[in-house]
């Protein structure tokens, strides 16, 4: 049976593999690398051969009538279907026992210190399976809706730009602003990946502006990775980084202590899903509560607040005080007839 789930897996690998149009012509090679690196965590063909990939490329056009076929000009494989796909095929019981033995399989490494952080999305796999163990069970949306992202897009380029950020590559993209509207190019070594609320997001030292920039993936059009090894800042850290931060903005600026007056019902809610790790109270009264944390004043904190409406009061800083009361009067007047 491992044989058999290594087996879907590699399939599924190389499945994404022919459909990424940003590496099309994916060689024999190339996807042994990629089975191999997803698998064992290795590309040095101790443990999966080319004979395996060829093996598997003849089962997925026998097995899944996939469109295999190979370009001698380009030296790769594609799919003579471009919007073919082996996740659109139903899935078979030796599927299904795959996706079992992995769900299970994290299940039992879900306390491990480097699984912690994935804890929500592992409990979210395992919930899924605990309501029904047929993944096939299309009824379940009658009975249970699972919170899902509206929007993937910039997806594909995880993977590519985790390579550029292993082998410390520049890569080069066209990014569309909200403020302007206009997209212009960006030359940058990608640092970190990182995930905020179902959108990803990477940081990367910008070359023309000589300073850490976050660039949203979902904006970001033309994608390439170069030849050129990127410069780094010396000193970055990711968990510093984020240390004072809310959300995906950061910077070097000095964290502010922010303190304020939540009123009964929004202070529970606040107390159970803080702001920030800093976040204390400070003081309960009858019927206000008083918390103190110490962060970055960015756009997503300042939205964060203005969620709980008159629920929250700010006692300081001043100037956090006065921009929340000027956005305030600008919801006002925006209703005003």
């Amino acid at each position: 049976m491992p044989h058999i789930k290594n087996a879907l897996i590699r399939f599924r690998i190389i499945d994404r593999a022919l459909r990424n149009q940003y590496k099309p012509f994916p060689s024999k090679q190339s996807l042994r690398e990629l089975c191999e690196d997803a698998l064992f965590g290795s590309v040095d063909g101790e443990n999966i051969c080319d004979s395996t990939i060829e093996k598997d490329l003849f089962a997925m056009r026998m097995e899944h009538d996939a469109p295999i076929k190979y370009n001698k000009r380009e030296g790769g494989y594609f799919y003579l279907d471009p919007n073919f796909t082996i996740n659109d095929i139903p899935l078979t019981n030796d599927d299904i026992e795959s996706i079992k033995f992995a769900v299970n399989t994290l299940n039992q490494f879900r306390e491990v210190e480097m699984f912690k952080q994935f804890g929500n999305a592992i409990d979210k796999i395992v919930d899924r399976f605990t309501i029904s163990q047929d993944p096939r069970d299309v009824e379940i949306s009658n009975f249970v809706q699972f919170e899902t992202s509206l929007s993937s897009k910039g997806n594909e380029f995880l993977a590519p730009i985790l390579a550029a950020i292993k082998h410390s590559k520049v890569v080069n993209f066209q990014y569309s602003s909200y403020v302007t509207s206009k997209r212009k190019e960006r030359s940058v070594t990608p640092l970190l990946l990182k995930e905020f609320r179902n959108r990803w997001y990477v940081l990367t030292f910008d070359l023309a502006k000589q300073q850490v920039i976050t660039y949203a993936l979902e904006r970001i059009e033309e994608f390439t990775v170069t030849d050129e090894i990127g410069l780094k800042p010396i000193h970055f850290d990711p968990v510093s980084f984020f240390k004072h931060a809310v959300g995906i903005t950061s910077s070097e600026e000095e964290p502010v202590k922010i303190i304020f007056k939540a009123d009964k019902v929004s202070s529970r809610y606040i107390d159970s899903q803080p702001f920030h790790s800093s976040q204390k109270i400070i003081k309960e009264g009858k019927s206000k509560t008083t918390f103190e944390l110490t962060v970055l004043i960015s756009e997503e904190f300042i939205r964060s607040l203005l969620s709980y409406g008159g629920g929250i009061q700010i006692v300081e800083p001043p100037e956090l005080r006065d921009e929340i009361i000027f956005r305030l009067e600008e919801m006002v007047a925006n209703y005003k007839l």
